[in-house]
C-alpha cells in the first residue's frame, strides 16, 4: 500500500526556516516523482515543486524560487522541501504527492496511478 507521510512543519517566525520531509512507502524504488503543494486558508491549492526521485532533478514554481529547495534521499525514499526566509504568505497546509511530472523548464500537475497519492498534510504557520 502506498503511503506518503509529511513531517517537519510547525510555527516559525518571519525570516525563519523549516525543512519538510515526505517519507514514502509502497512505491517502486525510484520510478516516480514527488510534488510539494500547499493550500492556504481561503485560497486554491498551489503547486510548489516536483522532483524526479530517480534523477534528483527538481523544478520549482516561480513564486518560491530562490527561497525553497527540493531534494531527496533516494535510499530512504524521502523527499524534502527546505524553506528559507519564510513570511506570513507561506502560512498554509503543505502536502506531498505523487501527482506531478517534470516538463521542459518546469513541472505540471499530473494524476498518478497510485492508489494513495497524497500525504495527510502538515501545517506551517509563519507568525511572530
Amino acid at each position: 500500500q502506498v503511503q506518503l507521510v509529511e513531517s517537519g512543519g510547525g510555527q516559525v517566525q518571519p525570516g525563519g526556516s523549516l525543512r519538510l520531509s515526505c517519507a514514502t512507502s509502497g512505491l517502486p524504488s525510484d520510478g516516480y516523482s514527488i510534488g510539494w503543494f500547499r493550500r492556504a486558508l481561503g485560497k486554491e491549492r498551489e503547486g510548489l515543486s516536483c522532483i524526479n526521485m530517480r534523477e534528483g532533478l527538481a523544478e520549482h514554481a516561480d513564486s518560491i524560487k530562490g527561497r525553497f529547495t527540493t531534494s531527496r534521499d533516494q535510499n530512504k525514499h524521502t523527499a524534502f522541501l527546505q524553506m528559507n526566509n519564510l513570511n506570513s504568505d507561506d502560512t498554509a497546509t503543505y502536502f506531498c504527492s505523487t501527482n506531478c511530472n517534470l516538463i521542459t523548464g518546469g513541472f505540471r500537475y499530473e494524476v498518478s496511478h497510485w492508489s494513495h497519492s497524497w500525504g495527510q498534510g502538515i501545517q506551517v504557520t509563519v507568525s511572530s
